[in-house]
């Protein structure tokens, strides 16, 4: 756990806001916490690094019992629900409305406001949201004597079975820890397949998964093991995880956040793009979903507390800052206004891969099946996925059987959040 430590004039209101990005997401976001403070003279923010998401609800968990909690958290997309129902927070909208800030919400890029709104409300201020998008080898794919990836899946699994059969590269494409976001649920969303009743549960807790329903996600779990099974596509391994596989230029592929732009841009020795994600043929795709995560205010605080935690927030949203957030992390700006300043200034021209996310994002206007996945205990129900799954990458069940299972004990866990927090 590290924290800031300023130097705090004694008539400063300080706050604290405990988050979980590390590494360089940490020093960028300690940099915008530093401008703020230095930007006026009646707030102090000091953010504090909690670990991992769940570590840093566990803590908040833990601190709000003896009435130690944050002003502010940063909470992942999976814990909307979660953060939603606890009784322990204060929606954003309300809190900036009573603090005299007037937010324009239809600003914000759609796919990313509509997941924190509920009834036309936010109750988070989005932060660092992303969205998968396909990154490649370009150096990988000219030697195979490909331009770049095709649109559609039948395209690019061709294309990798060819890089891998050329001797191009052993790995053609790498597994990535989150594949259940990148290659499952936003394959979902994209093909307008429903991955659960009641429009992904934004239609109210009674919602159950159905994900093992579709043909097309059953058949996206056949081809992740058809190419598994050929050697085509490779779990991670060596220490390395799938990203710094990618980015060493071992395997030629990998759907993964646009926030890895930092890291591929510091640390790739070879000529690297992006893309949108692929789509089966003959299907005209929706527009991806979000991930990251979004800023809550928690409850018990003084006025003053909730004054700066207003500020801050207002701060955080500006265009200015946004344009600087994207820019430097790799994140979509949560606003158009964000967006159109750095389109205006060329910052895409310059960085055309940076805008991927942001387009895929907002190429159609959501569905029910394409708006997001708002479950109870979605972080428990997905590690259930991903465990079925496994049995399938190990040769001991078959797609239909592990995801007959995943969605079955998935079922059993929305029931019980749903006793616990229905009305």
């Amino acid at each position: 756990m590290s924290a800031a430590v300023p130097v705090v004039s004694q008539d400063r209101v300080q706050i604290e806001w405990w988050y979980a990005n590390s590494g360089r997401l940490e020093e960028i976001l300690q940099r915008l916490i530093t401008s703020f403070n230095e930007s006026q003279d009646k707030y102090e923010v000091v953010g504090v690094y909690k670990g991992s998401y769940e570590q840093t609800m566990a803590a908040v968990v833990a601190a709000y019992r003896v009435n130690q909690q944050p002003t502010i958290m940063q909470a992942a997309e999976r814990g909307f629900l979660t953060m939603l129902n606890s009784g322990a927070i204060v929606p954003v909208d309300e809190l900036m409305e009573q603090q005299g800030y007037d937010i324009d919400w239809g600003n914000f890029l759609a796919p990313v406001a509509g997941f924190y709104m509920v009834d036309g409300k936010a109750a988070a201020m989005p932060f660092n949201s992303s969205s998968p998008i396909f990154w490649y080898n370009v150096d990988h794919f000219k030697a195979a004597g490909f331009d770049g990836p095709g649109e559609t899946w039948q395209e690019v699994e061709a294309q990798l079975v060819a890089i891998k059969e050329q001797g191009v590269s052993d790995c053609a494409m790498v597994l990535p820890n989150d594949f259940f976001w990148s290659l499952i649920e936003n394959y979902a969303a994209i093909h307008d397949e429903p991955f659960g009743t009641l429009a992904n549960g934004y239609g109210g807790l009674g919602t159950e998964f159905v994900y093992n329903q579709s043909e097309l996600i059953v058949g996206q779990v056949e081809r992740l093991k058809r190419l598994l099974d050929a050697n085509v596509l490779q779990l991670a391994g060596q220490g390395m995880s799938p990203e710094q596989l990618f980015t060493a230029g071992t395997c030629s592929t990998i759907a993964a956040s646009t926030a890895a732009h930092a890291g591929v841009e510091s640390g790739a020795q070879f000529d690297w793009s992006a893309t949108y994600l692929p789509h089966e043929e003959s299907i005209e795709p929706l527009n991806s979903t979000i991930g990251g995560a979004a800023l809550w205010v928690l409850g018990g605080q003084s006025d003053d507390e909730y004054a700066a935690a207003a500020a801050f927030l207002d701060y955080v949203a500006s265009p200015d800052v946004q344009e600087g957030w994207a820019a430097e992390t790799g994140y979509v700006p949560i606003t158009n206004a964000a967006y159109e300043k750095a389109k205006a200034a060329g910052y895409f021209d310059e960085h055309p891969t940076r805008e991927i996310a942001i387009l895929q994002l907002n190429r159609t206007e959501p569905t029910d099946n394409s708006r997001g996945f708002r479950f109870g205990n979605h972080n428990q129900t997905t590690q259930i996925l991903v465990e079925e799954l496994q049995g399938v990458w190990a040769g001991q069940q078959s797609p239909q059987e592990a995801l007959d299972k995943a969605v079955a004990r998935g079922n059993e866990v929305l029931r019980q959040y749903e006793q616990l927090n229905g009305n």
